[in-house]
């Protein structure tokens, strides 16, 4: 490490080089596999509802491949940036403990939990022999990536579904679940002999930020850092009952985005030790917690928007493509009529849809404006509306209103 400006434009280009090379990473294409395992589920359940498939799982997975890519380059870049290393950090212990509490609950599947449970474990008895700041500091910034992708594609492809709330009222809402393959760059430090060709490239005095533990004494001499192309997976899971998906996201985004960034100011802190640590340590699972807390209660105490409507039935979902989508009939909008016969549940619709040919429908948009449109239906075609459940319904998801920390107390004692 030696004096100088921080190169931003070399970091930029080599971080964009490590990406790419996960690209011909025989794990990175694993990660592609077992993500497009989760779209294909997905794209199961969504032709539950229908009766028909959307989006191809192959577009699906494309796609969540791409957003995969650049929330890479972003990460890569704040790793850098940070000065994140691997070398005497611990880091290799938090995939083992993550899987081991998704034993437990498949929801603590998140690195959050896994590296609060590494840092109160090295606070309280010294084990694992980790960088609380270096573990805290990674966990704060992919989830900040986790957040940025949230807010361009987590509400893609949401999955429209009966929900029970805990007052036993069922409304409609959707289930968001994305599923991200991302490569990443970390940093290691060189210790033996420089591969030939090596560039090397002077870094300011104040860099990295998180400071590592050096491989040898406390001198001065120059220590050189290489970067290494890792993978990993992100995932997004939500309920939207009392907003549209792409509303619904935007919060969480900013909600997850807050906790990264006072996730990392912790780290910072925590390089001094002492209470700064345990702070980094408690805040890790247990602001996780208070962010789904949060969530989920605003769900559960915000008018719910999909539910029957008095001028005609409220449409949950559209099956992109079919009949009704290329009337323009959107989530939110009312079936007000079909062929001038009025409809106003699920049976009013079915004998204007029986037999094929134009159809003339009347809708409002978003419960307002009256439109009117007309559209051919083949033989043996969807119309590709799903309405807003009318109570009666046998199939839905439970929203828990348990707080998470209460319901594995509960747990725990039997209750």
């Amino acid at each position: 490490m030696a004096p100088g400006g921080f190169p931003f434009e070399w970091a930029l280009g080599a971080v964009f080089t490590s990406v790419v090379h996960a690209l011909f990473h025989p794990l990175f294409w694993l990660v592609i596999v077992l993500v497009a395992f989760q779209y294909r589920r997905i794209a199961q359940l969504r032709a539950g509802f229908f009766g028909a498939r959307g989006n191809s799982i192959l577009a699906d997975t494309l796609t969540a491949t791409a957003y995969g890519f650049g929330g890479g380059l972003i990460g890569g870049y704040l790793i850098f940036l940070t000065g994140i290393t691997i070398h005497g950090s611990g880091l290799f212990y938090l995939l083992p403990v993550a899987i081991l509490l998704m034993l437990v609950n498949p929801r603590l599947l998140c690195f959050a939990y896994g590296g609060g449970v590494l840092a109160v474990s090295n606070l309280l008895f010294g084990f694992p022999d980790i960088s609380i700041p270096t573990v805290m500091a990674l966990v704060a910034i992919l989830h900040f990536v986790e957040s940025i992708l949230i807010l361009a594609s987590g509400h893609l492809g949401a999955v429209p579904a009966y929900i029970r709330l805990p007052g036993g009222r069922i409304v409609g809402g959707f289930t968001l679940q994305k599923f991200w393959p991302i490569p990443i760059v970390a940093l290691t430090i060189v210790t033996g002999t420089m591969a030939p060709g090596m560039e090397l490239v002077a870094m300011p005095e104040w860099w990295p930020l998180i400071k590592p533990d050096l491989p040898f004494g406390t001198g001065t001499g120059t220590v050189v850092f290489a970067m290494m192309t890792l993978v990993a997976g992100l995932g997004y899971a939500d309920i939207a009952t009392s907003r549209l998906p792409a509303d619904k996201t935007r919060i969480s985004a900013l909600y997850l985005a807050g906790y990264s960034v006072t996730l990392f100011v912790l780290a910072v802190l925590a390089l001094s030790g002492g209470g700064a640590a345990w702070l980094a340590a408690l805040f890790a699972p247990l602001g996780h917690e208070l962010i789904i807390h949060i969530s989920k209660h605003m769900e559960l105490h915000s008018r719910p928007l999909f539910v029957p409507h008095p001028a005609g039935l409220m449409v949950l979902d559209v099956l992109p493509h079919s009949p009704a989508w290329r009337a323009g009939i959107r989530s939110g909008d009312v079936i007000v009529e079909i062929n001038g016969f009025r409809v106003h549940t699920r049976a009013d619709m079915h004998p204007a849809l029986v037999q094929p040919g134009l159809k003339e429908v009347g809708y409002l948009r978003r419960g307002t404006h009256f439109r009117r449109e007309n559209v051919r239906l083949s033989a043996g075609e969807l119309f590709g509306v799903m309405p807003v459940p009318e109570g009666t319904e046998r199939v839905y998801l439970e929203l828990d209103g348990t707080p998470p920390v209460k319901r594995w107390l509960e747990r725990w004692r039997g209750v």
